[in-house]
């Protein structure tokens, strides 16, 4: 790597490794019910939760840090404080929380790597002033965080104390290398001192690293263990609404609750009667830690499953339990992951929840109690093929068409999607075309080929284009039986196949629909081959299919 990104590089990955998108996270986002993430999407890093708030609000909050900052610059980071202040500072930090800590630590933080990032930026256009300058600031931002950590937490252990130590020497060192550097003309002096600099970067970097990973891990700790010595309702629940608070920080949060114990932690809590009225908060917090590969990992080891399918199965439980149980389902038989195929207790549970899951969506009352146990359906059917043979045998295809018609129940194309996704891989089986038949889900497929986007956000026009997609690989699959492709002709489906190939504002110029869509037209046109003007034939049917699609999408619109 070369010498100019090492430092930017240690940053970006410290960054990053605070933030990520998770399925069910995505999911609730796209419903605009709970705000949390399904498929496609997402989590939502660090900065972007900073930033993606009223602008006023942000800069309240952030007016105490920043303030402080100068006062520091313009006192040679030598802030005046009395021992007054200091008491009252001391009795206010016994009001801190382990989540108000993170919290504040999480800003600091998030300030403090923006700056360095800054100062990389700066450096590469040798701007050294504003080199300079920012690396005060960083320096007086480093000592502040430092100072009011340990005020909070009230003790430093000695791990902790050598990493502030070590990072506010460096810090110290950066700022006296930049100082030197505004005093000098020669440019090959100042070469050479950029080397230097970038070497200093690079250790401040790694330091800060290593100290928020272990102030983080320590807070983390003790808010796992507040959870698991939870012996009242009000101390469980308090808990648990601060770790979920910390899980929408980003995947590098949930990787530390994970490793810490809160998988466990929280299915203690979820195998207790007494705690029955918090199962939703708790499995939603399960839910969103299961966004990476460590929570999935303890969730397997502590027999999670058996005890999802136990509370899914229970119809004593309410429905929104049941739903946030679907949540955690569908976020750790996410095809995104890897480690599923390790889940070797899910096939053992399967069939429960699989059946229990499909009566969730057909008694279903609200659109996001759909959505979520559908989600979780739609993820089965790709983790395995058995799936699909136990929803067709418990009449899966007409279920989930009936619940098409009720707008309450599917109400979005998220909703849509999952259908589809359903169908699309129960299409395999040749016994599913006589039930898409029975329950007119070839004029339901007709229907999903028009889906538009009525708010024209990204991720619902996302949506929207997955759900083109599956209708025309479900149509093309299904079309291998006779009867099926006759139902499809009697609904126009080739003249909206062909309309799909043609139009790219018709599949929102997507190659994925297009693709699908050539598909589906060629199986229909080997039944129907008068059904296609010569043009069409020629263009769209006759060619190989990578020199149909090549044409596609050059086509201008104004060929239609």
């Amino acid at each position: 790597m070369p010498q100019k990104l090492v430092s930017q590089h240690l940053l970006m990955q410290l960054v990053a490794g605070m933030g990520s998108v998770t399925l069910v996270v995505a999911c609730r986002f796209q419903q605009s019910l709970s705000g949390r993430p399904l498929e496609d999407c997402a989590c939502t890093d660090l900065s972007m939760h900073l930033i993606q708030v009223d602008s006023v609000q942000r800069w309240m909050e952030d007016l105490k840090l920043m303030t402080d900052c100068e006062c520091m610059c313009v006192l040679q980071s030598k802030p005046i404080i009395t021992e007054e202040d200091t008491e009252s500072e001391c009795s206010l930090s016994s009001q801190h929380s382990t989540c108000d800590n993170l919290q504040l630590l999480l800003k600091r933080a998030w300030i403090i790597s923006t700056e360095l990032t800054r100062i990389v930026q700066k450096l590469e256009k040798n701007r050294w002033q504003r080199v300079h300058s920012m690396t005060v600031r960083v320096n007086c931002h480093v000592r502040s965080m430092i100072s009011e950590y340990s005020t909070f937490t009230r003790n430093s252990w000695d791990e902790m104390h050598q990493y502030e130590k070590v990072l506010v020497e460096k810090c110290s060192e950066l700022t006296t290398v930049t100082e030197r550097c505004i005093q000098i003309e020669d440019e090959q002096i100042l070469k050479s001192m950029k080397i230097c600099i970038n070497d200093a970067l690079t250790t401040v970097a790694h330091y800060f690293g290593q100290l928020i990973e272990l102030a983080l891990t320590h807070e983390i700790k003790n808010l796992v263990r507040e959870i698991d010595s939870s012996d009242n309702l009000y101390s469980a629940e308090s808990a648990t609404n601060n770790l979920f608070s910390l899980t929408q920080e980003g995947a590098h949060l949930c990787r530390i609750i994970a490793k810490e114990g809160g998988i466990v932690a929280l299915f203690k809590i979820c195998r207790q009667d007494c705690f029955r009225c918090l199962y939703p908060q708790m499995l939603r917090t399960l839910a969103s830690i299961c966004c990476v590969e460590e929570g999935i990992q303890q969730l397997e080891k502590v027999d999670g499953i058996l005890c999802l399918a136990d509370i899914l199965t229970d119809n004593t439980h309410s429905q929104a339990t049941h739903a946030e149980a679907a949540a955690v389902i569908a976020q750790i038989t996410s095809p995104q992951l890897s480690v599923t195929e390790h889940l070797s207790s899910f096939l053992e549970n399967m069939e429960e929840i699989v059946t229990a899951l499909l009566k969730l969506c057909q008694e279903a009352t609200s659109g996001e109690v759909f959505l979520l146990a559908s989600a979780a359906l739609a993820n089965i059917t790709f983790f395995d093929t058995m799936a699909c043979e136990m929803l067709l045998q418990l009449n899966a295809v007409n279920i989930l068409l009936a619940a098409c018609c009720d707008r309450q129940k599917v109400d979005t194309p998220y909703s849509r999607d999952q259908v589809v996704t359903i169908l699309a891989n129960m299409s395999v089986l040749d016994q599913c075309a006589s039930d898409i038949i029975e329950g007119n889900g070839v004029q339901f497929l007709m229907e999903m080929l028009s889906e538009k986007s009525s708010s024209g956000n990204s991720p619902e026009a996302a949506a929207c284009e997955r759900v083109q997609q599956k209708a025309a690989v479900t149509l093309a699959r299904l079309s291998r039986d006779p009867e099926v492709a006759h139902v499809a002709l009697k609904f126009s489906c080739i003249p909206r196949l062909i309309e799909l190939c043609r139009s790219p504002t018709e599949r929102n110029n997507s190659d994925s629909v297009l693709v699908a869509c050539l598909a589906a037209l060629r199986r229909l046109a080997v039944m129907s081959p008068d059904g296609l003007q010569e043009s069409d034939f020629q263009q769209l049917v006759k060619p190989r299919l990578v020199d149909s699609f090549l044409l596609c999408t050059n086509m201008e619109e104004s060929f239609v």
